[in-house]
Protein backbone atom coordinates (compact mmCIF):
# COMPACT_ATOMS: atom_id res chain seq x y z
CA UNK A 1 0.00 0.00 0.00
CA UNK A 2 1.57 3.37 -0.90
CA UNK A 3 2.38 6.02 2.22
CA UNK A 4 0.07 8.97 0.05
CA UNK A 5 -3.34 5.96 0.16
CA UNK A 6 -5.77 8.27 1.31
CA UNK A 7 -7.72 4.75 3.38
CA UNK A 8 -4.33 3.77 5.11
CA UNK A 9 -4.61 3.81 9.02
CA UNK A 10 -8.60 4.64 8.66
CA UNK A 11 -10.99 2.61 11.19
CA UNK A 12 -12.26 0.71 7.92
CA UNK A 13 -9.04 -1.01 7.51
CA UNK A 14 -8.71 -2.03 10.96
CA UNK A 15 -5.54 -4.45 9.79
CA UNK A 16 -3.24 -1.34 9.00
CA UNK A 17 -1.04 0.80 11.19
CA UNK A 18 -2.17 4.16 12.29
CA UNK A 19 -1.20 7.32 10.33
CA UNK A 20 1.19 9.49 11.76
CA UNK A 21 0.44 12.95 10.83
CA UNK A 22 -2.92 11.89 13.52
CA UNK A 23 -0.73 10.67 15.94
CA UNK A 24 1.33 13.70 15.84
CA UNK A 25 -1.90 15.92 15.76
CA UNK A 26 -3.49 14.38 18.41
CA UNK A 27 0.14 14.64 20.70
CA UNK A 28 0.21 18.44 19.86
CA UNK A 29 -3.23 18.69 21.26
CA UNK A 30 -2.92 17.11 24.72
CA UNK A 31 -0.14 19.29 25.13
CA UNK A 32 -1.30 22.61 24.13
CA UNK A 33 -4.36 21.57 26.25
CA UNK A 34 -2.20 20.69 29.57
CA UNK A 35 -0.20 24.35 28.72
CA UNK A 36 -3.80 26.55 28.22
CA UNK A 37 -3.68 26.36 24.59
CA UNK A 38 -6.76 25.72 22.20
CA UNK A 39 -7.74 22.90 20.24
CA UNK A 40 -7.37 23.52 16.67
CA UNK A 41 -8.65 21.69 13.82
CA UNK A 42 -7.20 19.24 11.36
CA UNK A 43 -3.81 20.01 10.09
CA UNK A 44 -3.32 22.84 7.04
CA UNK A 45 -2.21 20.67 3.80
CA UNK A 46 1.01 20.26 2.94
CA UNK A 47 2.81 23.39 1.51
CA UNK A 48 1.45 25.35 3.84
CA UNK A 49 2.73 27.42 7.35
CA UNK A 50 3.41 24.41 10.01
CA UNK A 51 0.50 24.49 12.85
CA UNK A 52 1.55 26.26 16.27
CA UNK A 53 0.86 23.33 18.18
CA UNK A 54 3.79 21.52 16.68
CA UNK A 55 5.73 24.42 17.09
CA UNK A 56 4.69 24.61 20.67
CA UNK A 57 5.58 20.61 21.60
CA UNK A 58 9.08 21.19 20.20
CA UNK A 59 9.76 24.23 22.34
CA UNK A 60 8.38 21.92 25.11
CA UNK A 61 10.73 19.43 24.46
CA UNK A 62 13.87 21.93 23.91
CA UNK A 63 12.56 22.99 27.63
CA UNK A 64 13.02 19.34 28.55
CA UNK A 65 15.94 18.41 27.48
CA UNK A 66 17.33 22.08 28.38
CA UNK A 67 16.40 21.46 32.18
CA UNK A 68 18.00 17.81 32.23
CA UNK A 69 20.89 18.93 30.52
CA UNK A 70 21.54 21.76 33.09
CA UNK A 71 20.66 19.37 35.96
CA UNK A 72 23.53 17.22 35.07
CA UNK A 73 25.89 20.04 35.87
CA UNK A 74 24.96 19.14 39.71
CA UNK A 75 27.55 17.18 41.41
CA UNK A 76 28.32 16.39 45.35
CA UNK A 77 32.10 16.36 46.49
CA UNK A 78 32.73 14.38 49.94
CA UNK A 79 34.55 15.92 52.79
CA UNK A 80 37.21 13.57 52.19
CA UNK A 81 38.37 14.64 47.94
CA UNK A 82 38.39 17.47 46.00
CA UNK A 83 36.65 18.26 42.83
CA UNK A 84 38.79 19.39 39.51
CA UNK A 85 36.59 21.58 36.80
CA UNK A 86 37.80 20.65 33.43
CA UNK A 87 36.41 23.11 30.67
CA UNK A 88 37.01 22.07 27.18
CA UNK A 89 39.43 19.77 29.01
CA UNK A 90 41.64 22.21 30.27
CA UNK A 91 41.44 22.52 34.20
CA UNK A 92 39.55 25.57 35.26
CA UNK A 93 39.08 25.42 39.69
CA UNK A 94 39.03 22.82 42.17
CA UNK A 95 36.32 22.86 44.62
CA UNK A 96 35.72 22.17 47.89
CA UNK A 97 33.78 19.64 49.49
CA UNK A 98 29.50 20.19 49.16
CA UNK A 99 27.22 20.50 46.63
CA UNK A 100 28.44 22.32 43.55
CA UNK A 101 27.36 23.33 39.88
CA UNK A 102 29.68 23.06 36.50
CA UNK A 103 28.37 23.83 33.09
CA UNK A 104 26.93 20.15 31.59
CA UNK A 105 28.71 18.38 29.60
CA UNK A 106 30.19 19.09 26.73
CA UNK A 107 31.41 22.61 27.73
CA UNK A 108 32.99 21.38 31.36
CA UNK A 109 33.39 17.91 33.28
CA UNK A 110 34.51 16.76 36.86
CA UNK A 111 37.12 14.83 37.90
CA UNK A 112 36.78 13.73 42.08
CA UNK A 113 40.51 12.94 43.55
CA UNK A 114 40.33 12.09 47.55
CA UNK A 115 43.11 13.48 48.96
CA UNK A 116 42.73 12.30 52.23
CA UNK A 117 43.41 8.47 51.29
CA UNK A 118 46.99 6.96 51.99
CA UNK A 119 48.20 5.10 48.92
CA UNK A 120 50.37 2.69 49.44
CA UNK A 121 52.87 1.23 46.81
CA UNK A 122 54.90 -1.81 46.78
CA UNK A 123 58.50 -1.32 45.02
CA UNK A 124 60.21 -5.11 44.78
CA UNK A 125 57.36 -7.39 45.62
CA UNK A 126 53.47 -7.37 45.45
CA UNK A 127 51.09 -7.48 48.03
CA UNK A 128 53.61 -9.80 50.48
CA UNK A 129 57.31 -10.77 50.33
CA UNK A 130 57.18 -13.91 49.00
CA UNK A 131 55.88 -12.89 45.53
CA UNK A 132 58.61 -10.99 44.48
CA UNK A 133 59.49 -8.50 41.78
CA UNK A 134 64.06 -9.27 41.43
CA UNK A 135 64.18 -6.83 38.68
CA UNK A 136 62.70 -3.80 40.72
CA UNK A 137 64.28 -5.58 44.24
CA UNK A 138 68.18 -6.11 42.93
CA UNK A 139 70.33 -2.87 43.12
CA UNK A 140 74.24 -2.16 43.38
CA UNK A 141 76.13 -0.57 46.52
CA UNK A 142 78.81 1.84 46.50
CA UNK A 143 81.31 -1.32 47.09
CA UNK A 144 80.09 -2.77 44.36
CA UNK A 145 77.79 -5.43 45.89
CA UNK A 146 74.32 -6.77 44.49
CA UNK A 147 71.84 -6.46 47.59
CA UNK A 148 67.93 -6.82 47.48
CA UNK A 149 65.93 -4.27 48.82
CA UNK A 150 61.98 -4.56 48.98
CA UNK A 151 60.45 -1.35 50.30
CA UNK A 152 57.14 0.01 50.42
CA UNK A 153 56.23 3.42 49.74
CA UNK A 154 52.67 5.67 51.61
CA UNK A 155 51.54 8.80 49.81
CA UNK A 156 48.65 11.01 49.33
CA UNK A 157 47.92 13.42 47.16
CA UNK A 158 48.01 17.13 48.09
CA UNK A 159 47.61 18.93 44.43
CA UNK A 160 44.33 17.47 42.61
CA UNK A 161 45.29 19.64 39.31
CA UNK A 162 49.28 18.61 38.89
CA UNK A 163 47.93 15.02 39.68
CA UNK A 164 45.74 14.85 37.57
CA UNK A 165 47.38 16.38 34.66
CA UNK A 166 51.25 15.76 35.39
CA UNK A 167 51.59 12.35 35.95
CA UNK A 168 53.21 11.37 32.76
CA UNK A 169 52.39 7.55 33.04
CA UNK A 170 48.79 7.72 33.65
CA UNK A 171 48.38 5.22 36.81
CA UNK A 172 49.74 7.13 39.65
CA UNK A 173 50.92 3.96 41.86
CA UNK A 174 53.26 3.22 38.38
CA UNK A 175 54.47 6.54 38.37
CA UNK A 176 55.01 6.70 42.09
CA UNK A 177 57.03 3.46 41.85
CA UNK A 178 58.94 4.40 38.95
CA UNK A 179 60.28 7.54 41.26
CA UNK A 180 60.38 5.53 44.55
CA UNK A 181 62.81 3.01 42.78
CA UNK A 182 64.52 5.76 41.44
CA UNK A 183 65.62 7.42 44.38
CA UNK A 184 66.32 4.01 46.27
CA UNK A 185 68.38 3.20 43.58
CA UNK A 186 70.38 6.50 44.19
CA UNK A 187 70.73 6.28 47.39
CA UNK A 188 71.73 2.83 47.70
CA UNK A 189 74.39 3.29 45.53
CA UNK A 190 75.92 5.75 47.47
CA UNK A 191 75.50 3.42 50.60
CA UNK A 192 78.22 0.26 51.13
CA UNK A 193 76.57 -2.50 51.45
CA UNK A 194 77.52 -3.33 55.19
CA UNK A 195 75.25 0.01 56.03
CA UNK A 196 72.40 -1.21 53.74
CA UNK A 197 72.27 -4.06 55.29
CA UNK A 198 72.23 -2.63 59.71
CA UNK A 199 71.14 0.77 58.99
CA UNK A 200 67.86 0.22 57.26
CA UNK A 201 65.95 2.95 58.91
CA UNK A 202 68.60 6.06 57.76
CA UNK A 203 68.42 4.60 54.05
CA UNK A 204 65.25 4.73 53.67
CA UNK A 205 64.82 8.50 55.57
CA UNK A 206 67.47 9.69 52.70
CA UNK A 207 65.48 7.88 50.10
CA UNK A 208 62.12 9.07 50.93
CA UNK A 209 63.61 13.04 51.39
CA UNK A 210 65.42 12.44 47.73
CA UNK A 211 61.72 10.81 46.51
CA UNK A 212 59.65 14.25 48.18
CA UNK A 213 62.18 16.04 46.24
CA UNK A 214 61.82 14.45 42.62
CA UNK A 215 57.73 15.01 43.06
CA UNK A 216 58.08 18.51 43.49
CA UNK A 217 60.35 18.92 40.67
CA UNK A 218 58.07 17.08 38.69
CA UNK A 219 55.07 19.08 40.05
CA UNK A 220 53.14 15.85 40.46
CA UNK A 221 51.09 16.72 43.43
CA UNK A 222 52.03 13.86 45.99
CA UNK A 223 53.08 14.14 49.33
CA UNK A 224 55.81 11.18 50.91
CA UNK A 225 54.15 10.25 53.90
CA UNK A 226 57.05 6.71 54.90
CA UNK A 227 59.17 4.92 53.48
CA UNK A 228 59.51 1.63 55.06
CA UNK A 229 62.31 -1.25 53.86
CA UNK A 230 60.65 -4.72 54.62
CA UNK A 231 63.33 -6.58 53.40
CA UNK A 232 67.14 -6.10 52.80
CA UNK A 233 69.21 -9.53 51.79
CA UNK A 234 71.66 -10.21 49.58
CA UNK A 235 70.82 -12.98 46.64
CA UNK A 236 70.26 -16.18 47.55
CA UNK A 237 73.20 -17.36 45.31
CA UNK A 238 75.72 -15.90 48.03
CA UNK A 239 73.68 -15.89 50.91
CA UNK A 240 76.05 -18.06 53.06
CA UNK A 241 78.96 -15.97 52.26
CA UNK A 242 77.00 -12.67 53.19
CA UNK A 243 76.27 -15.01 56.55
CA UNK A 244 80.01 -14.98 57.10
CA UNK A 245 80.59 -11.67 56.95
CA UNK A 246 78.03 -10.29 58.92
CA UNK A 247 79.13 -13.23 61.58
CA UNK A 248 83.10 -11.49 61.34
CA UNK A 249 81.77 -8.10 62.39
CA UNK A 250 80.00 -8.91 64.84
CA UNK A 251 83.22 -10.51 66.25
CA UNK A 252 85.07 -7.64 65.01
CA UNK A 253 82.67 -5.53 66.82
CA UNK A 254 82.79 -7.27 69.64
CA UNK A 255 86.52 -7.48 70.05
CA UNK A 256 86.67 -3.80 69.54
CA UNK A 257 83.88 -3.13 72.30
CA UNK A 258 86.15 -5.49 74.80
CA UNK A 259 89.69 -3.84 73.85
CA UNK A 260 87.55 -0.45 74.60
CA UNK A 261 86.48 -1.67 77.45
CA UNK A 262 89.57 -3.12 78.94
CA UNK A 263 91.11 0.41 77.82
CA UNK A 264 88.86 2.02 80.11
CA UNK A 265 89.51 0.17 82.77
CA UNK A 266 93.25 -0.05 82.65
CA UNK A 267 93.75 3.99 81.67
CA UNK A 268 91.69 5.00 85.15
CA UNK A 269 94.50 2.75 87.10
CA UNK A 270 97.49 3.97 85.77
CA UNK A 271 96.39 7.75 86.39
CA UNK A 272 95.72 7.27 89.81
CA UNK A 273 99.04 5.51 90.32
CA UNK A 274 100.37 8.16 88.19
CA UNK A 275 99.36 10.55 90.54
CA UNK A 276 100.30 9.13 94.01
CA UNK A 277 103.74 8.57 92.27
CA UNK A 278 103.41 12.44 91.27
CA UNK A 279 102.19 12.95 95.07
CA UNK A 280 104.67 11.19 96.50
CA UNK A 281 107.44 12.58 95.14
CA UNK A 282 106.36 16.00 95.36
CA UNK A 283 106.33 15.06 99.31
CA UNK A 284 109.77 13.56 99.20
CA UNK A 285 110.87 16.90 97.48
CA UNK A 286 109.16 18.77 100.34
CA UNK A 287 110.43 16.74 103.10
CA UNK A 288 114.18 16.94 101.59
CA UNK A 289 113.86 20.47 101.05
CA UNK A 290 112.80 20.77 104.81
CA UNK A 291 115.04 18.75 105.99
CA UNK A 292 118.35 20.50 104.03
CA UNK A 293 116.68 23.90 105.26
CA UNK A 294 116.46 22.52 108.94
CA UNK A 295 120.24 21.27 108.76
CA UNK A 296 121.27 24.48 107.25
CA UNK A 297 119.69 26.73 109.98
CA UNK A 298 121.03 23.78 112.69
CA UNK A 299 124.19 24.49 111.43
CA UNK A 300 124.37 28.42 111.30
CA UNK A 301 123.04 28.04 115.10
CA UNK A 302 125.99 25.62 115.87
CA UNK A 303 128.60 28.11 114.31
CA UNK A 304 127.63 30.61 116.38
CA UNK A 305 127.11 28.91 119.91
CA UNK A 306 130.54 27.30 118.74
CA UNK A 307 131.92 30.67 118.36
CA UNK A 308 131.39 31.59 121.86
CA UNK A 309 132.19 27.99 123.74
CA UNK A 310 134.40 25.89 121.68
CA UNK A 311 135.37 23.16 123.87
CA UNK A 312 131.82 22.62 124.87
CA UNK A 313 130.04 22.58 121.43
CA UNK A 314 132.57 20.01 120.39
CA UNK A 315 131.72 17.90 123.18
CA UNK A 316 128.17 17.98 122.61
CA UNK A 317 128.32 17.03 118.77
CA UNK A 318 130.16 14.21 119.73
CA UNK A 319 127.82 13.17 122.41
CA UNK A 320 124.89 13.56 119.98
CA UNK A 321 127.14 11.74 117.36
CA UNK A 322 127.78 8.50 119.41
CA UNK A 323 124.35 8.55 120.71
CA UNK A 324 123.13 8.17 117.04
CA UNK A 325 125.03 5.73 115.99
CA UNK A 326 124.71 3.54 119.72
CA UNK A 327 120.92 3.84 119.12
CA UNK A 328 120.94 1.46 115.73
CA UNK A 329 123.59 -0.89 117.16
CA UNK A 330 123.95 -4.51 119.57
CA UNK A 331 125.08 -3.19 122.78
CA UNK A 332 127.14 -5.73 125.14
CA UNK A 333 128.24 -4.53 128.64
CA UNK A 334 131.39 -6.15 129.76
CA UNK A 335 132.73 -6.29 133.29
CA UNK A 336 136.71 -6.92 133.47
CA UNK A 337 137.12 -5.55 136.81
CA UNK A 338 135.72 -7.98 139.00
CA UNK A 339 137.62 -11.03 138.38
CA UNK A 340 137.86 -13.85 136.01
CA UNK A 341 133.85 -14.07 135.72
CA UNK A 342 132.54 -12.47 132.77
CA UNK A 343 129.30 -10.64 132.77
CA UNK A 344 127.74 -10.39 129.46
CA UNK A 345 124.49 -8.03 129.61
CA UNK A 346 122.62 -7.67 126.22
CA UNK A 347 121.32 -4.28 127.17
CA UNK A 348 119.17 -3.76 124.41
CA UNK A 349 117.42 -6.85 124.41
CA UNK A 350 116.85 -6.67 127.93
CA UNK A 351 115.50 -3.40 127.50
CA UNK A 352 113.32 -4.61 124.89
CA UNK A 353 111.71 -6.89 126.95
CA UNK A 354 110.80 -4.16 129.62
CA UNK A 355 109.22 -2.41 126.62
CA UNK A 356 107.31 -5.49 125.47
CA UNK A 357 106.12 -6.29 129.39
CA UNK A 358 104.49 -2.64 129.87
CA UNK A 359 102.62 -2.95 126.22
CA UNK A 360 101.62 -6.53 127.18
CA UNK A 361 99.97 -5.43 130.34
CA UNK A 362 97.57 -3.23 129.52
CA UNK A 363 96.52 -5.25 126.65
CA UNK A 364 95.36 -8.12 128.89
CA UNK A 365 93.21 -6.01 130.93
CA UNK A 366 91.19 -4.46 128.05
CA UNK A 367 91.77 -7.90 125.78
CA UNK A 368 93.03 -6.26 122.76
CA UNK A 369 96.35 -7.97 121.02
CA UNK A 370 99.17 -6.23 122.05
CA UNK A 371 101.59 -5.06 119.01
CA UNK A 372 105.30 -4.80 118.96
CA UNK A 373 106.61 -1.61 120.44
CA UNK A 374 108.54 0.66 118.08
CA UNK A 375 112.11 1.04 118.70
CA UNK A 376 112.93 4.09 120.97
CA UNK A 377 115.30 7.41 120.13
CA UNK A 378 118.74 7.56 121.08
CA UNK A 379 117.97 10.06 123.70
CA UNK A 380 115.15 8.19 124.84
CA UNK A 381 117.63 4.82 125.17
CA UNK A 382 119.81 7.17 127.11
CA UNK A 383 117.67 8.67 129.84
CA UNK A 384 116.30 5.29 130.86
CA UNK A 385 119.62 3.93 131.41
CA UNK A 386 121.27 6.62 133.44
CA UNK A 387 117.85 6.36 135.13
CA UNK A 388 119.14 3.40 136.41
Amino acid sequence: MAWNDPNWGKKNNSGGPPDLDELWRRFNERLSGLFGGKRRGPSLPSGGNPPVNRINGALLLIGIILVIWIGSGFYIVNPRESGVVLRFGKASEITLPGPRWHIPYPIESVEIVDTAQVRVTEVGYRQNDKTKQQHEAAMLTKDKNIINVQFAVQYSVTDPKNFLFKNRVGEDAVYVRQVAESAMREIVGKTIVDDVLSKSTEVANQAGKLMQSMFDLYEVGVTVANVTINQVQPPEQVQDAFNDAIKADQDRERQKNEGEAYLKDIVPKAEGAKQRLLQEAEGYKQSLIARAEGDASRFKSLVGEYNKAPGVTRDRLYIDAMQQIYSRTTKVLVDQKGGNNLLYLPLDKLMQRVQEGQVAAPAKATGETPRPSEPESGRDALRNREGR
